[in-house]
């Protein structure tokens, strides 16, 4: 008898692992549909380059962790849907960043000073700041979030406009309306399945294993929810290619803060529940932040070198590791 429990265990816990893999796989697609098919139609409808890319772009890779945020705080889980976004731009930098530095050196822009870097200081303190006020992001400062990220938009777009810089977006020719429709219902579909599937396995080896909803969001939610901007990244710096600037990373975690927690915030209201998240995590991600600007400034000026990598990639595992332990 204790041999076929212990089979059955054994095989619900693989299927929850199971499950995390399939919504991970299936969020990373659905994500990467939905911006083929929001890029297509904003192309149909000749709305500028400049514009789609720095507005259509960066909502629809936020997909999947919006997506994920905001079912997991309607469904009780707002643990996941804070620690998802908290991890993810924990991720960003100690992890995608780390590893991109150390196989490519990366050449810092002036928009790193002046928009990126400040942005994403000013957002996550914010964010910090509400959390420590009453332990929970309402709707009225959700709204607030939302706001700010609509400025932060209007100020690129109008300062991308002066430049001589393209943007570059996914898809240059113009994709047929059936196209556009197709990539937009099953891209749709693959988000709330993937979403579905990660949280249910993710809860599920949480109480299995027992450790908290915050540490399988910090952890494995994060890192697979910021997969499309890994994958993009890592995959620019083995081809060298120079287009994958910091403000690429930095970029997506302010929409992290502002659009994915602002909009979830919004929807259903997000209220701490593990300490842990306020106490340790988020110093953690304002810590990653701030250390940023030595790093850029020390040894060379504007320039992230394998050095600055290892710095990074280390820190994220020592996080990784004291977040476990």
């Amino acid at each position: 008898m204790g041999y076929i429990c212990y089979f059955c265990n054994s095989l619900l816990v693989n299927m929850d692992f199971l499950f995390i893999i399939l919504g991970l796989v299936l969020l990373v697609l659905g994500g990467d549909w939905l911006l083929k098919s929001a890029v297509g139609m904003s192309l149909r409808l000749n709305i500028s380059k400049i514009v789609i890319g720095m507005t259509v772009v960066s909502f629809a890779t936020s997909a999947p962790e919006l997506i994920v945020s905001v079912k997991s705080a309607m469904a009780g889980f707002p643990d996941i849907a804070l620690g998802n976004v908290v991890g993810s731009n924990i991720a960003n930098i100690g992890l995608i960043l780390g590893v991109v530095m150390i196989i490519s050196k990366m050449k810092v822009d002036l928009s790193f000073f002046k928009t990126d870097w400040p942005a994403m200081i000013i957002a996550s303190f914010l964010l910090y700041g509400m959390l420590l006020y009453d332990n929970e992001i309402n709707r009225s400062e959700g709204f607030i979030l939302f706001v700010l990220l609509i400025v932060f938009v209007i100020y690129l777009i109008k300062s991308q406009k002066n430049s001589e810089e393209e943007i570059e977006i996914p898809l240059d020719d113009t994709m047929k309306m059936y196209q556009i429709i197709w990539f937009l219902v099953i891209g749709a579909i693959a988000l709330y399945c993937g979403s579905e599937l990660l949280i249910k396995g993710a809860v599920n080896v949480a109480q299995t294993f027992g450790v908290s909803d915050r540490i399988i969001a910090v952890t494995v939610v994060a890192v697979g929810t910021s997969i499309p901007e890994f994958s993009a990244s890592l995959i620019a710096a083995i081809k060298k290619e120079s287009s994958i600037s910091i403000g690429n990373i930095l970029g997506s975690n302010i929409f992290n803060i502002l659009s994915v927690l602002g909009l979830t915030a919004i929807i259903h209201p997000i209220k701490l529940v593990d300490n842990k998240l306020l106490t340790f995590d988020m110093l953690w991600m304002i810590g990653f932040a701030l250390v940023l600007l030595p790093l850029v400034l020390m040894p060379k000026r504007g320039f992230l070198d394998s050095r600055a990598g290892i710095i990074l990639l280390t820190g994220y595992i020592l996080f990784v590791y004291l977040t476990f332990a």
